[in-house]
């Protein structure tokens, strides 16, 4: 099945299970039970969840059932919904009655936190809350015909760059970041260190040559997939997985790149509703151990385990300045400062788009 396939299967899962989560008891719709069902019953796990990881949850997911059916004797059915983080996000506080979600950054899962649902410290634990990691980097054409080895190369004239909207994808909210954070780190050609000014200048350039901004990373790298632009600034994990599958595309990863750190949580409200804690809480403790784990590294993503990132780490080059969100000051100010009505992203693409 193609990658275009698969995002066109999700499209229609995504309306059947938002149908199913917002209308009536979704335990008993989905799971054929409530919170009393005994233990031979089955449950649902509905995951909300963004579109990167989907090939790795395809694997993850039967090794769990199989586990769970062992461990209690219940089959446990998921039903799967993938978007871009932020509309993910948005989709689950407006009332898809996600169990368990998967997103691309922090800021998306404090949103539903923020609107009551998640009620438990889901940071509570050694990853921080996190499931797994990636980095921004880029995907060319085969054999860089641009020459595009670095930052400074996107703003050439005549690039045609693809990156996702900001809007609705967490990582299009990533690779601004990494952007503007490696030209105020001083990693940009031309670019003087902590001159915000110089820096913004260059995310205008950049902003300038791109061509196309899809919803989601998914979504992004599949056009460019169909030949569109010449280079897709996106998660490292998403030019692995496919160039595992076939595709005849370049990775290049820049000197400095922002860290990618992908959280996961259950959602306390639903959860509840849904009689399915017990199994949503194995499922996120299940996908922290190291052959889960090790099963994401296979699909392209950085382990959150040190263990698995250390035997991995031949698959993963390091990078000569990798910084984090923290850098930024958390997602609690970054999230404003970059990307409110006054934040520097908001202000370069209103000042790109007006000429």
């Amino acid at each position: 099945m193609s990658r275009r396939t698969l995002v066109l299967l999700s499209a229609i899962l995504v309306v059947s299970i938002s149908s199913a989560a917002c209308g009536g008891n979704a335990s008993q719709t989905a799971s054929g039970g409530d919170s009393t069902a005994g233990p031979t019953s089955p449950t649902t796990i509905i995951l909300g969840a963004y579109t990167t990881p989907r090939e790795a949850y395809g694997q993850l997911i039967p090794i769990f059932q199989q586990q769970w059916r062992t461990q209690t004797g219940q089959d446990v059915i998921f039903e799967e919904s993938y978007l871009g983080s932020g509309a993910q996000s948005r989709a689950i506080v407006e009332g898809f009655e996600a169990d368990v979600t998967a997103l691309s950054l922090e800021a998306d899962v404090t949103r539903i936190q923020q609107a009551g649902l998640i009620t438990h410290d889901w940071q509570d634990n050694p990853t921080n809350g996190m499931v797994s990691d990636s980095i921004v980097a880029f995907a060319v054409r085969k054999g860089n015909p641009k020459g595009i080895d670095d930052w400074a190369d996107l703003a050439k004239p005549g690039v045609q760059i693809l990156t996702p909207n900001p809007k609705t994808s967490g990582g299009a909210m990533w690779n601004v970041l990494a952007l503007y954070g490696a030209a105020l780190r001083g990693y940009v050609e031309g670019v003087p260190a902590n001159d915000e000014a110089a820096a913004l200048d260059f995310l205008k350039a950049v902003l300038k040559n791109v061509t196309v901004m899809d919803k989601g990373a998914r979504e992004s790298i599949t056009n460019f997939e169909k030949g569109v632009g010449d280079v897709a600034i996106t998660y490292e994990n998403e030019v692995l997985v496919a160039q595992m599958q076939g595709e005849d595309y370049d990775l290049i990863i820049p000197r400095s790149t922002i860290l990618i750190e992908n959280p996961i949580a259950v959602i306390d409200a639903h959860v509840d509703k849904h009689g399915s804690r017990a199994a949503a809480e194995a499922f996120v403790q299940f996908l922290l151990s190291r052959p889960a784990q090790e099963i994401f590294a296979r699909h392209g993503l950085r382990s959150v385990d040190p263990a698995v990132a250390q035997a991995t780490a031949d698959q993963y080059p390091p990078v000569e300045d990798l910084f984090t969100i923290a850098y930024f000051g958390g997602w609690h100010a970054a999230t404003p400062a970059i990307f409110g009505d006054d934040g520097v992203f908001t202000r370069a693409l209103v000042d790109v788009q007006s000429k």
